[in-house]
């Protein structure tokens, strides 16, 4: 009966908060049962001693709130406890229900992992995209991101992660990682990701950013270069890749032209590199290592895909 008036309680409240409203949102343009059909062959059947493992809709439910609030494993616990529309999202009524730990919420991460699910949780979201009419061009733009990594040697192996690296921008240094991306023109949905040290140059993942079926590739001057330029030519892909001032001559006035033109497409990509690095708050890594960061990376990159493109989706 206590849990009933709680329930009343909770439903005839004056007004939802941004995060009720966000979950709401999300809840009506995810593909679950898409999804669910990509984990499940992989999912385990029992929990180990007898028990029955948890709901898979509930866990991956619970691992996309991880990524659009930024939570570590404990901090997910934590709010499936305190916070009652995320444990309703997660299809919890009350917290009396058995509400999954850390370990559970970890195993969970290191299932995707092990088996590489989140880069093909972003293919069958990007198909789905397609399948709902959103339209797919025969052009990519492409760009990079630096994501930091602790540099902090106070850890139980008294070093920096090896698989990061340091690079210079300007005039200031960055230890972290890069994330390449490959977004289509029309749509601004990402549909091909790279993750490598920092100092990995931009031009060098060019190549794995693309897809066959492209016409036109757009990209800022960090992409120029004369060799790929010809390839392009020779494939009969236009090169729409920003003119880089040569030692200390300035580009033409034409060049200039053409440049602001091309960075009026180009800039949309980086519209991906907002919402997961201030909506979702992954500025900084979490985990050692550059395999986890990229599964991590991959799942970022395809529930962005849904959240910029939801009012479509919606509608």
């Amino acid at each position: 009966m206590q849990g009933s008036f709680s329930e009343l309680e909770y439903e005839s409240k004056k007004r939802k908060t941004r995060r009720e409203l966000f979950l709401e949102e999300m809840e009506s343009v995810m593909p679950w049962s898409l999804l669910m059909e990509v984990i499940r062959p992989c999912y385990p059947r029992t929990g180990g001693v007898g028990r029955q493992p948890k709901g898979l809709n509930s866990m991956l439910r619970i691992h996309c709130m991880q990524h659009w609030f930024n939570y570590s494993d404990r901090q997910m616990e934590d709010a499936l406890y305190e916070i009652e529309s995320i444990r309703r999202f997660a299809g919890y009524s009350r917290v009396t229900d058995a509400l999954p730990d850390e370990s559970t919420i970890l195993k969970f991460r290191h299932l995707l992992e092990k088996h590489h699910l989140t880069a093909e949780i972003l293919n069958v979201i990007n198909n789905h995209l397609e399948q709902c009419g959103i339209q797919v061009s025969k052009g990519s733009m492409v760009d990079a991101t630096i994501i930091h990594a602790p540099s902090s040697t106070k850890n139980s192996s008294g070093t920096r992660d090896p698989e990061m690296h340091q690079t210079r921008k300007g005039k200031q240094w960055y230890f972290g990682m890069k994330v390449h991306v490959g977004a289509d023109v029309n749509s601004g949905a990402v549909h091909s990701v790279t993750v490598t040290p920092a100092n990995k140059a931009d031009i060098d993942e060019l190549p794995k950013l693309l897809r066959a079926e492209d016409e036109v590739v757009f990209a800022d001057a960090g992409y120029t270069s004369d060799a790929y330029k010809r390839g392009a030519r020779h494939l009969g892909i236009r090169w729409c890749v920003n003119d880089k001032r040569k030692s200390k001559k300035n580009l033409s006035s034409s060049q200039r032209r053409r440049n602001r033109k091309q960075s009026s497409v180009r800039s949309r990509v980086e519209h991906i590199f907002r919402v997961v690095k201030r909506q979702f708050g992954f500025e900084k890594t979490r985990y050692r290592g550059l395999a986890k960061n990229a599964s991590q990376v991959n799942m970022l990159m395809a529930l962005a895909n849904i959240y910029m493109l939801r009012k479509r989706l919606a509608a």
